[in-house]
């Protein structure tokens, strides 16, 4: 209803409304608009700060998204590092041992950058064949009892990262 049909309403009737009533209508319907005009400029507030956190929240996801291997690349580069020095010196070195020993070193250095972003390898070897962990490859016949439905030997390590399997165990399995 409107102004006019409110106060229209309020002289009908029986008669027995007074000026007073009808100022009183008035008030209240001026209240009323107050009230809503207030609501309707608290819901656009609203809109408009959760279709800003709605484009923050993309954007921020993008970043993410495109910086998520950034971490793991850097601790990678000591390790690339360490293997162009290892390269050089195999060029120049005669001492197999000393290579040896220098490829030890990086390969450890590899393995514990990894293991610190949460890499574990799986054991497999002398396990029961377990198809949620393994993939096997092949059978092969075993002479002894324990090992049969075992895992006997493993072509390709698997991984966990953060307890989650990214890459089975491929695996022969003893019958």
């Amino acid at each position: 209803m409107d102004e006019k049909e409110i106060l229209q309403n309020s002289t009908e009737g029986n008669g027995e409304n007074t000026n007073e009533e009808v100022v009183e209508a008035g008030n209240e319907l001026e209240t009323l608009k107050k009230e809503l005009d207030e609501q309707k400029e608290k819901f656009i507030r609203l809109y408009a700060d959760f279709d800003n956190f709605k484009r923050r929240n993309a954007k921020e996801r993008v970043e993410l998204i495109q910086t998520a291997g950034r971490e793991v690349i850097q601790s990678m580069l000591e390790v690339l590092d360490d293997c162009e020095r290892a390269e050089k010196q195999m060029q120049l070195s005669e001492d197999l041992h000393q290579i040896r020993e220098g490829i030890g070193l990086v390969f450890t250095k590899f393995r514990n950058a990894l293991q610190s972003k949460g890499l574990k390898e799986m054991k497999s070897v002398g396990e029961e064949f377990n198809p949620d962990f393994h993939e096997a490859i092949t059978e092969i016949p075993v002479t002894d009892e324990k090992m049969k439905g075992r895992v006997v030997d493993e072509v390709e390590k698997g991984y966990t990262l953060n307890e989650k399997i990214i890459r089975f165990s491929k695996v022969v399995v003893g019958k």
